[in-house]
């Protein structure tokens, strides 16, 4: 009997919920929770004259750091230290990873001006555009800048370089900085830092823009 019951329970539970369907009503609904949906607020831009300058929406208070986005580390977030001096060194593990993220990222952005090498030779500055020259990273004055002072030209701009701060994450700055390094290493190493593989080849390409110093 019970099983019984229980299947002709379950046949007018369906019957019942199916007779619902695409049913349309005139009543109002059902309010759960009528406040939710006459909140005491003020819509965006809504005036308020609760404050002297009318506004509703109000400015945050002083030091306040939107979350995710508290910066304590100065030297990776600026590119300087504390004392507003460039660091040195940049402050990320350099990887392979971070090498070929690098180079994808000064491809796209970078080697238009100072080219693929680095040499200063890419397109907008060959085209003739009237543009002021980019500088070659393969000079001594440039090789001795500390990574801070390649952080900071992309973070801020340069001279005739603007800001690419919009463009360029903070963790890909890095990871440029890191690559042009690269660069500069690949166009001026000494033999003992080369494969004896790779520096076989070297020679026997003699390429102009590639200095290989010896020991």
């Amino acid at each position: 009997m019970r099983t019984f019951s229980r299947i002709v329970l379950s046949l007018v539970a369906v019957v019942t919920l199916g007779a619902c369907r695409h049913t349309v009503s005139e009543r109002p609904p059902i309010h759960i929770n009528p406040n939710m949906d006459f909140q005491e607020r003020f819509d965006p831009q809504e005036a308020n004259d609760f404050f002297a300058d009318g506004r509703s929406a109000r400015t945050p208070v002083p030091g306040t750091v939107a979350r995710g986005f508290l910066r304590e580390d100065v030297a990776f977030y600026a590119g300087r230290d504390a004392g507003g001096v460039m660091v040195q060194y940049a402050p990320v593990e350099v990887t392979m990873d971070l090498l070929e993220r690098g180079q994808k990222q000064y491809n796209i952005y970078c080697s238009v001006c100072h080219g693929v090498a680095g040499d200063g030779q890419g397109p907008i500055m060959t085209g003739k555009f009237g543009y002021v020259p980019a500088p070659t990273f393969h000079t001594d004055a440039i090789r001795e800048m500390p990574d801070g002072h390649f952080y900071v030209a992309i973070a801020e701009g340069i001279r005739s370089m603007p800001s690419y701060a919009q463009q360029i994450t903070v963790a890909d700055r890095w990871a440029i900085v890191a690559y042009v390094r690269a660069l500069q290493k690949s166009q001026n190493a000494l033999s003992s830092e080369i494969p004896e593989s790779v520096l076989a080849e070297v020679r026997q390409r003699g390429s102009s823009n590639i200095t290989v110093t010896d020991n």
